[in-house]
């Protein structure tokens, strides 16, 4: 018990002589301070430096360094993408090759623009053959898309029902494309059926027609 009062007594005298020690301290002549004040002033001058360092040049450098890192994980991840694209090189490239006979043979289904009237030709025959009567089979003007034009053809067909579905079937097989749109049927005399709709043929354009419809692109832009 004697020992703690002891060492408390001491530890209460050297509080006090350090506070003394800050006590009376001339600014002009820090040399002669006490050893306890210049520590402080030490202490507080490196603190001090560390923080000027750290807003000036270190927080800088730890921002940059963020960066570095997120760049970093950005590039191993397209390096895996590229990595997995390249393994699997052979892969895509008979994908694409699929791809372009798939579209090759699309293409080849749409005529140009000297093989429309031979198109149109083959129509119409289709629905005389099966003995229907044309009251209307009028071409309309060519609706120009990317690579391709659409020609609708509004048609007025006179025929028994049993006709007017194998002609719609005959038309599904033409080896062009041929599409059936807007149809409706009204029955008329002596059982047979008047169908009205619109035909819609397809054509690829040339290469005059393409450059031609590019520019007049930009120039809408």
């Amino acid at each position: 018990m004697r020992k703690e009062e002891s060492r408390a007594g001491k530890l209460n005298v050297d509080f006090k002589r350090i506070a003394q020690d800050f006590k009376g301290l001339d600014p002009n002549d820090p040399g002669v301070w006490p050893l306890a004040p210049r520590l402080t002033v030490l202490v507080i001058l490196l603190i001090g430096v560390v923080a000027a360092i750290w807003w000036f040049d270190w927080q800088d450098q730890v921002d940059l360094l963020d960066q570095r890192q997120s760049e970093e994980i950005k590039l191993r991840e397209e390096w895996k993408t590229k990595k997995h694209q390249a393994i699997n090189l052979e892969e895509y490239r008979q994908q694409l090759a699929e791809i372009d006979q798939q579209f090759g043979a699309l293409l080849r289904q749409l005529p140009n623009r000297t093989e429309m009237e031979s198109l149109l030709s083959e129509i119409n025959q289709a629905g005389l053959g099966r003995g229907l009567q044309f009251d209307l089979f009028k071409p309309g003007g060519d609706a120009v898309k990317d690579f391709y034009a659409e020609m609708p053809i509004t048609v007025m067909i006179l025929g028994s029902y049993h006709d007017l579905g194998a002609f719609a079937s005959d038309i599904s097989r033409m080896p062009r494309i041929v599409t059936l749109n807007d149809i409706s049927l009204e029955s008329v005399k002596d059982g047979m059926i008047k169908l009205n709709g619109t035909a819609t043929t397809y054509r690829y354009l040339d290469d005059e027609e393409v450059a031609k419809n590019r520019q007049a692109a930009k120039k809408g832009k």
